[in-house]
């Protein structure tokens, strides 16, 4: 027989929320069975997204992109293999049969367009050879119409080389770069969900200090993770999905998953340490870190829809895959851990008394509130100070240097730049539509009298239509100097149609589109953020300061990132090579994502804040309890979020390295020296102030607010529920009465009925 429950009943808890808290409580086996088949399907098929993804997609729009199809549809290829023979001299006549071997077999291959070595006659097998005589090329061209089993069959063949003759036999390519740059992408996208899930589990059993409260938050993660594939799966069924947008997708899946689980299970402790049941906290969490994680959802998504500004395929996708990912962690935290809270309720621990008023975050908020302006001013000098070294970044494509140095196709890449520069990238290609006579006589007359042009190869005839003319430049193939030449090569293009095409040409396209539309996506971001914060609270002030706020971290995380991966700050701790610059599109992801997540701590402060400005309190008190409500479970997320982030950016690719380190000091910026410090001295300032908005305004957030106005009823005096005595049936919380689904709801009443103890303990 069940003994009476020791929570205090609660009144009725109005709201769509909270509704669909109660069904999800109600239905939990639904709710559990749906996701868990979410997570089955996405993978075994979402984790095939990695197979479809396109390493490097192209812009119909950028000029450089378009002059690279103008080629490929001239001569249609898919890409080449390449194999260093290196260690032997080229004319020795044991490496020599090897090669000449190796090279007239892989010419009868199926789906080889050429294959050619160093021992022709001409100067096209002179360029296979290295100054020195000791190393040899052997590059192999592949149709267009080339299967994956037909390139890895020419891969072999040439790996086949390695040893002969006493000769060691490196093997690369743009088509192995391609593979290598999947595989690798997978590899570390797998390394950091297993470091990070680990370690956030270890944390979460400090926080909350049990097991079942801290599994719900990774449980949900990895549903989360799931579905996050499934939906990239199957946007690279309608759209190009680019290697790197994958990992980028997942950290930011697997992070907000955690930190919204955290925030709702962390609410639920909350209302079980006021004395409610379990049915009661899960309604009531629905309808207030419910309420929070849905508008922070929304923000976040809002920042990211900003990439869709942009023509760069690259950003399209994170746009397209990071808001299914965020509407995919939003989903799972209000329907998921609604469910896995009635099964494991039973078994978190609740709080022995609520959380206290007073407490270190209260008391460091009346420490500022003395020194408001002081600290306002010293929070935005630092801020401005660590933002500075973003002032003199610059922008590149890195190539085969985002690879790891061990890396096979990497080697090659760069062992061709060094000692065979007659058959290595040029910096800048001008694709001409016309024969080889009028591209030589236009590379004469025009390109090799540009200034910053230090050589012209000669022309190559793609077919009788189309030519390419290889241009070197002095200094960085990719620095000032090249990127002028570009400049004049698209200024005076000697009355031909002409593509400037290369990675100089590359990184210009890019920096134009930024100056470009770069305005209109920014103004998007920071339209659609005033918009919701001022729904969320009434006022036109603080939405105003909060996007300020974030600008000023998110400089701070540009900065970091320009010290350490330009400048080469810890470079050797963190295991990479610098490059000379930021990868093009990196610092533009970098600003949707942490932009995004800074909002996502400032939904959870202000909605805190909000809440108890409704209650009554002055905006001094309502700041002082806010903080100290919400900061213990802010600094738990980030230290969580930090881990994710640093986690995947143990990894060897260089463009997830870069996203981790940023996102890790953006968020462990923002939620210590900007939500702890600025902001609290920021609303001290500005007082009452905080909250106004014109009257017009005023009316419209009655009408339209997205608040919800969840007024929660008083479940009276705090009534820590007993110890259970051995064998005692857990109570459900159904007779804590918890709206339509309590003591009203006859339905409910059965439920609680049919519910046994070793239902309540099932996850």
């Amino acid at each position: 027989m069940r003994k009476p429950s020791s929570a205090v009943p609660a009144a009725v808890v109005g709201g769509r929320l909270a509704a669909l808290g109660r069904f999800c409580f109600r239905h939990r086996r639904w709710v559990l069975g749906f996701w868990a088949v979410v997570l089955v399907v996405g993978v075994l098929i979402g984790g095939r997204v990695f197979e479809g993804s396109v390493a490097g997609a192209s812009s119909a729009t950028a000029e450089a992109d378009r002059g690279g199809a103008v080629v490929a549809a001239a001569d249609p290829a898919k890409g080449t293999v390449t194999a260093v023979v290196d260690g032997k001299p080229v004319d020795d006549p044991a490496v020599r049969a090897a090669v000449e071997k190796a090279t007239a077999e892989i010419t009868g291959l199926p789906g080889v367009s050429s294959a050619l070595d160093a021992y022709g006659s001409g100067p096209a097998p002179a360029a296979l050879r290295s100054a020195d005589g000791t190393a040899s090329l052997v590059t192999v061209r592949l149709a267009d119409t080339a299967t994956s089993a037909q390139t890895d069959a020419v891969t072999q063949r040439l790996a086949a080389l390695d040893g002969a003759g006493g000769a060691h036999v490196t093997v690369g390519g743009d088509l192995v770069l391609q593979d290598e740059v999947k595989k690798q992408t997978e590899k570390d996208t797998r390394f950091g969900e297993m470091v990070t899930l680990p370690l956030t589990l270890v944390v979460m059993v400090l926080v909350f200090g049990g097991l079942a409260a801290a599994s719900l938050p990774v449980i949900g993660a990895v549903a989360s993770v799931g579905g996050a594939l499934l939906a990239m799966f199957g946007f690279s069924k309608i759209m190009d999905i680019d290697t790197s947008v994958l990992p980028i997708a997942t950290v930011l899946g697997l992070g907000l998953s955690i930190d919204y689980a955290l925030l709702m299970v962390n609410r639920f402790r909350e209302e079980r340490g006021h004395g409610a049941g379990i049915a009661a906290a899960v309604e009531r969490t629905a309808a207030t870190a419910g309420r929070t994680v849905a508008f922070s959802g929304l923000t976040v998504a809002v920042a990211l829809s900003g990439l869709f500004v942009f023509t760069s395929p690259v950003l399209g996708a994170v746009a397209a895959a990071g808001v299914s990912v965020v509407v995919i962690a939003v989903a799972a935290a209000l329907t998921l851990i609604p469910a896995l809270l009635g099964f494991a309720g039973s078994r978190i621990k609740t709080p022995t008394a609520p959380v206290p008023d007073e407490g270190f975050f209260s008391r460091t908020v009346r420490r500022v509130r003395k020194r408001a302006v002081a600290v306002a001013l010293a929070c935005t000098a630092l801020l401005m100070a660590a933002g500075a070294p973003f002032l003199h970044a610059e922008m590149r494509n890195s190539g085969a240097a985002v690879l790891p140095a061990s890396s096979a196709g990497r080697q090659v890449a760069e062992t061709v730049d060094q000692r065979f520069p007659q058959v290595s990238a040029a910096p800048i290609t001008v694709v001409v539509e016309g024969g080889a006579a009028v591209a030589q006589a236009y590379a004469d007359e025009v390109v090799a009298k540009l200034p910053g042009v230090s050589g012209v190869r000669a022309v190559s005839p793609v077919s009788d239509a189309v030519s390419t003319i290889d241009v070197l430049v002095h200094g960085d193939p990719q620095g000032g100097q090249a990127k002028h030449v570009v400049e004049e090569l698209r200024a005076d293009r000697g009355g031909l149609k002409t593509y400037v095409t290369g990675g100089a040409a590359s990184v210009v396209d890019f920096q134009q589109e930024l100056l470009s539309r770069g305005p209109w996506a920014l103004g998007l971001v920071a339209v659609g953020t005033l918009v919701l914060l001022f729904l969320m609270t009434g006022s036109v002030v603080m939405p105003v300061k909060a996007l300020l706020m974030n600008l000023l971290s998110l400089g701070a995380s540009l900065g970091a990132l320009t010290l350490v991966f330009q400048d080469g700050w810890f470079s050797g701790l963190l295991g990479f090579s610098p490059t000379g610059g930021l990868e093009t599109f990196i610092p533009v992801l970098v600003f949707a994502f942490a932009f995004g997540l800074s909002m996502d701590y400032e939904v959870f402060l202000l909605a805190r804040i909000k809440e108890l400005r409704d209650k009554g309190h002055s905006c001094t008190r309502a700041v002082e309890l806010g903080v100290q409500r919400s900061g213990r479970i802010i600094t738990s997320a980030a230290l969580l979020m930090v881990i994710v982030f640093a986690g995947f950016a143990l990894g060897d690719m260089l463009m997830v390295k870069q996203m981790g380190i940023a996102l890790a000091v953006a968020v462990a910026v923002d939620a210590t020296l900007v939500r702890c410090l600025l902001v609290p001295a920021a609303m001290s300032l500005f007082g009452e102030f905080n909250w106004w908005a014109p009257a017009p305004l005023r009316r419209l957030h009655r009408r339209f607010g997205l608040s919800e106005h969840v007024d929660l009823p008083e479940i009276g005096a705090p009534a820590i529920p007993a110890p259970r005595p051995v064998g005692h049936v857990a109570d459900t919380g159904h007779g804590a009465g918890v709206g339509a689904g309590v003591g009203a709801d006859k339905d409910a009443d059965k439920d609680a009925d049919k519910d046994k103890d070793k239902d309540l303990v099932k996850a």
